[in-house]
């Protein structure tokens, strides 16, 4: 079985269609889908996918680091308002973080988020779903990564998954000792991705496979919109780069989330 778990399959890019991606997202063996929430415009449309089809999907609930504005405390009670009136209804703490690509204006306030879901989710003994993404100018004090593992270090019982890994070899082997899996999506097939030697060098119990839909479609669907069928293009990419067949890929991987978000 494969299981996405990073889908965003809510969203309005699939109202036209949504029947059929799942559809389709079920008929190349994907059996567990989760569902990664962003902020409070979006929190009513990702509910009513998951209790549609409680079987298939399975939630959580977070701030996005990009909906960290003035108003974030604000939006910050809402999301806690939701996981604590209702703890069972979320598997884990996501999609959280820190963005500085664009902008960094609301840097410190991206950071204060963070550690307060971080403090949820160790009341609560849930994982959480980082979103990690550096400054595009290379300006050391804005890499996410660095700053991601300085915090951590306040936290030690937080873990998780990294989602949309785009780190170094260093940051995947740091992140793994402190308890995260590695999430791989469709950028895995872009041919000029550091992604396929990270792979080929952590261990595929280290890994889980997410399509972010509907962005960053893998090849040969790249720039087009994403969707989690497109999960078992990322695990025959990973077999390829692992020397293994895609079943195992599906299995052990999906077996690595089951164990973070299940297993107490």
């Amino acid at each position: 079985m494969l299981t996405d778990t990073h889908s965003h399959i809510y969203a309005e890019e699939f109202d036209s269609d949504r029947d059929e991606v799942i559809a389709r997202a079920e008929s190349v063996g994907v059996g567990l889908i989760l569902l990664p929430a962003i902020d409070n415009e979006s929190y009513d449309r990702q509910e009513t996918l998951a209790m549609a089809r409680p079987d298939l999907f399975r939630q959580m609930m977070g701030l996005h680091p990009t909906s960290v504005g003035t108003d974030y405390m604000s939006s910050l009670s809402v999301a806690k308002a939701k996981l604590y009136d209702e703890p069972q209804k979320y598997i884990g703490v996501g999609e959280i973080g820190l963005d500085f690509y664009w902008d960094t204006k609301f840097r410190d306030e991206q950071i204060e988020a963070l550690e307060t879901q971080f403090m949820w989710a160790e009341d609560l003994k849930k994982p959480v779903v980082l979103h990690l993404r550096s400054s595009k100018d290379g300006n050391a004090d804005n890499d996410a990564y660095a700053t991601i593992f300085s915090i951590l270090e306040k936290h030690p019982l937080v873990h998780g998954i990294m989602h949309c890994f785009s780190g170094t070899l260093n940051d995947a082997h740091r992140a793994i000792s402190m308890g995260f899996l590695i999430g791989i999506g469709g950028t895995v097939t872009y041919k000029k991705s550091t992604l396929p030697d990270i792979v080929r060098d952590i261990p595929l119990e280290s890994i889980v496979l997410e399509t972010d839909a509907p962005y960053l479609a893998p090849v040969p669907h790249r720039g087009k919109r994403n969707e989690t069928a497109y999960v078992s293009l990322v695990a025959e990419k990973v077999a390829e780069i692992k020397g293994v067949s895609p079943d195992e890929v599906a299995n052990i991987t999906t077996g690595n989330a089951k164990k973070m978000f299940f297993d107490d």
